[in-house]
């Protein structure tokens, strides 16, 4: 339980202390990336914005549902490090929009083509699902062979 404590905190950590230097004023305009304050009342690519401050418990049930899972499933137990990694990074976001009325995002793409605004903390949702979906697969594998 403590790898998991660790993990959780310093995913939030992290993710609100850089979300803390744009809301601060930092701001970088490149080529291809900018890094530029934007609050977003939605979810990726701003979908269910019209839910507004709704989404915010939507998304607090969300997680204490994942939790749970986590639990029963003993991914705390089997994954603790992913597990603080998802579970960290999901409540920083959700935290923002109790504190500031949407997610705090600054990564702005667009090279080649325009791309979503985003932060630190969707970054780490995706590298953790996606490792899950790794693990799970293996696992799964590995039972058939």
């Amino acid at each position: 339980m403590r790898k998991f404590v660790i993990a959780f905190l310093t995913v939030f950590a992290l993710d609100q202390l850089i979300k803390y230097i744009f809301l601060s004023g930092f701001r970088y305009e490149g080529d291809s990336i900018s890094l530029v304050l934007v609050f977003n009342q939605g979810v990726a690519f701003s979908m269910l914005a019209f839910l507004q401050g709704a989404l915010k418990y939507i998304q607090v049930g969300i997680l204490l549902v994942l939790m749970f899972y986590f639990y029963k499933e003993k991914f705390l137990q089997k994954y603790p490090i992913l597990s603080g990694i998802l579970l960290g990074a999901g409540s920083s976001n959700v935290f923002d929009r109790f504190v500031h009325g949407g997610v705090v995002d600054y990564v702005y793409y667009h090279g080649l083509f325009n791309f979503a605004i985003f932060n630190f903390a969707d970054v780490m949702i995706d590298v953790s699902i996606a490792l899950f979906g790794y693990l799970l697969f293996k696992q799964r594998r590995s039972t058939y062979n």
